[in-house]
């Protein structure tokens, strides 16, 4: 009797560490995949960050060069929204010259502030926590980037202000500013005008960045040569015939 019950709790044992075996099996095929070199999560999450760096590295070189934003549809930074009736006011007025200008200070003051964007980038990149990286990687092709922007806006926002400040002090927005809503505010009947200038800039640049990363990450995904290190090409390798 006992040496029957022994042999039944021997059957059962062997038979759970055979299953346990074939669970590890399946999940190691699933997140190694047939002829893919595997990946440890740590590997996944370098690659990611090593994206983003290039990314961010790339993208506040190319915007903080003359015209990154003013010549840049996607970047440009228009006249304050909520100034927009005062716009169109002062045009009629004939000031659309002043408007330009105002308009062109604010992205000379983006361009600026961008020269100084990278460390605060990658400042945030360095130290964003990243659970899944399986997830991210196997997401989107501007994953990474939504899950940088989700996680540090706020933080890149509060370093990236004083940046823009100095930058708007630098090409002298104020200057371009104040005949403008001087001449508005004087006009009857009109709502007094005096929008925040350095919160406007500040959350427009950081916008902009943020699209030039998307669009970095974006082709490291899906072109072999803009993964310029071996941790690039192994992690973001691993994609490649996944989503054709």
């Amino acid at each position: 009797m006992y040496s029957i019950h022994a042999q039944t709790i021997k059957d059962v044992w062997n038979k759970t560490k055979e299953d346990v075996k074939n669970e590890v099996k399946e999940v190691k095929n699933e997140v190694v995949g047939p002829g893919k070199p595997a990946l440890s999560n740590e590997e996944i999450i370098q690659g990611l960050r090593e994206a983003l760096n290039v990314g961010a590295n790339n993208s506040a070189g190319s915007a903080s060069k003359i015209d990154g934003y003013l010549k840049n549809a996607r970047l440009f930074i228009p006249f304050p929204p909520e100034a927009e009736e005062m716009k169109t006011k002062l045009i009629k007025l004939g000031m659309k010259q002043k408007v330009n200008e105002f308009e062109t200070s604010l992205n000379r003051a983006a361009e600026e502030a961008a020269k100084s964007a990278a460390p605060v980038f990658l400042d945030a990149i360095k130290n964003m926590s990243i659970g899944d990286g399986m997830a991210i990687l196997k997401g989107a092709d501007t994953a990474a980037t939504k899950y940088l922007k989700d996680n540090t806006n706020a933080q890149l926002t509060a370093k990236f202000k004083p940046i823009v400040k100095d930058a708007i002090e630098k090409v002298k927005v104020t200057s371009y500013w104040n005949p403008l809503v001087t001449k508005y505010n004087k006009l009857p009947g009109v709502k007094k005008q005096n929008p925040d200038l350095e919160a406007y800039v500040t959350q427009r640049a950081i916008a902009g960045l943020f699209l030039l990363v998307a669009d970095e990450e974006a082709k490291i995904r899906k072109d072999p040569m803009a993964r310029v290190s071996d941790i690039l090409k192994k992690v973001f390798g691993f994609n490649d015939g996944d989503k054709k």
